[in-house]
């Protein structure tokens, strides 16, 4: 996993719970809305951050080199002018597919027995939540 120059090898994680290791390549708000995505098809910049409802420019650039960086995510530069560049999932991210639509599936569930559409979240660094 690319962090700022650096990278984590996910094979020194205790008991090498293999959870784990998917959770830190996909864990977070954006990255599985971003796989979902680029299930159906190819995007562009911009049409990713239209149909990610929040997502700022810059969260948007910095999962999608996240997921470049790990390998789910390919990015083509076409030399145009102006540059166009598209987002696709290589074939490691392709292998999320079923994952995808079993979450996808599952929030469909919750929705459907929770009708006031709540959830709980605890604040970063709330007592409570450790």
């Amino acid at each position: 996993m690319e962090v700022r120059g650096m990278r984590t090898n996910l094979r020194d994680k205790p008991d090498n719970c293999l959870v784990e290791v998917a959770m830190e390549i996909l864990g977070g708000r954006w990255k599985l809305a971003i796989v979902y995505k680029l299930l159906q098809r190819t995007h562009r910049f911009g049409e990713l951050r239209r149909e990610l409802n929040g997502i700022t420019q810059r969260m948007l650039t910095r999962q999608l080199r996240e997921l470049e960086g790990d390998g789910i995510v390919s990015r083509t530069l076409y030399r145009e002018v102006p540059p166009r560049v598209e987002y696709s999932l290589t074939d490691t991210g392709r292998r999320l597919e079923q994952i995808a639509h079993l979450l996808d599936e599952w929030g469909r569930w919750y929705l459907q027995h929770h009708p006031d559409g709540t959830f709980t979240t605890a604040a970063k660094g709330d007592a409570s939540s450790e």
